[in-house]
């Protein structure tokens, strides 16, 4: 299997399919880059180099003991994008993927950068504070840490219809997506699983959406309960005037596959120009 390594020496596994300009696909957590399925295929058929890697701790790239920060995580983006010598890129950042985003254009500027596209991002940051009062109660936050601690495998197989959107009626994904979702969340590190929901929900990225020189897309559902769209979407815009962004009306936060045609067509769109 590929990997690329960090600067401390962690693996990172990728995948590299297609030809064309490359778009760098960022995972959410607690998956890894398999939750690409619907989209990494879709970009590679139309002309585009997909590359896709697990982070530290996710999927089948390498699990230290620590890391799990974001400036971490903007390093290890930035190993992927120097070993595999990439230009004009197009960064795709999912969930806290979007933070990667964010994080990269703050700290290593946009010179290898064309574009960057936020889905259901957790920008610009979650946490309440005095200075965020917007932000959500970290109480949210310290209930999910003790969920996962106390039963990891429980905490997330309630998670998961949730991501989905799926009610008691209307199941917009299937047990087998469920399934799906539940073994790519299991094969993490719960040492990385816990330590990214404080980084992800404490770390600030207003300042790193202010230097965002290159064009934005933000895409969210408006019935996120996992990342609430009030809390995110709707506020990047007073950071990045220039940002385009869209609400997906009565979508959930794993809207990758519940309306992967739509977002497909939304990032053919924007990369193709």
């Amino acid at each position: 299997m590929p990997y690329i390594d960090a600067a401390d020496g962690t693996r990172l596994f990728y995948k590299d399919w297609g030809e064309g300009a490359p778009v760098v696909l960022v995972h959410g957590w607690p998956l890894s880059a398999d939750m690409w399925e619907r989209q990494a295929p879709f970009l590679a058929d139309e002309g585009l180099r997909v590359i896709a890697y697990d982070r530290r701790g996710f999927g089948r790239s390498d699990q230290p003991w620590d890391g799990y920060d974001y400036d971490t995580f903007a390093d290890d983006l930035e190993a992927v994008m120097d070993k595999l010598d990439l230009k004009e890129v197009t960064l795709v950042g999912f969930s806290m993927g979007g933070g990667e985003v964010a994080r990269y254009l703050g700290r290593h500027g946009s010179a290898r950068v064309a574009r960057a596209v936020m889905i259901s991002s957790v920008t610009p940051f979650l946490l309440h504070t005095d200075d965020n009062p917007e932000g959500v109660p970290l109480e949210v936050f310290n209930g999910m840490h003790a969920g996962i601690k106390h039963d990891r495998a429980g905490f997330f197989q309630d998670f998961a219809p949730s991501f989905y959107g799926n009610g008691l009626i209307d199941k917009k994904v299937s047990a087998g997506v469920l399934d799906w979702f539940f073994n790519m969340a299991m094969l993490a590190s719960p040492k990385a699983t816990l330590d990214c929901v404080r980084a992800f929900s404490e770390t600030d990225f207003r300042g790193d959406l202010k230097s965002v020189k290159v064009p934005l897309l933000v895409i969210h559902g408006t019935a996120d309960k996992t990342v609430p769209i009030d809390h995110s979407a709707r506020r990047i815009k007073a950071l990045v005037p220039a940002a385009t962004v869209i609400e997906y009306e009565g979508e959930a936060h794993g809207l990758t596959t519940t309306a992967s045609e739509r977002v497909n067509q939304d990032l053919i769109t924007f990369i193709t120009g």
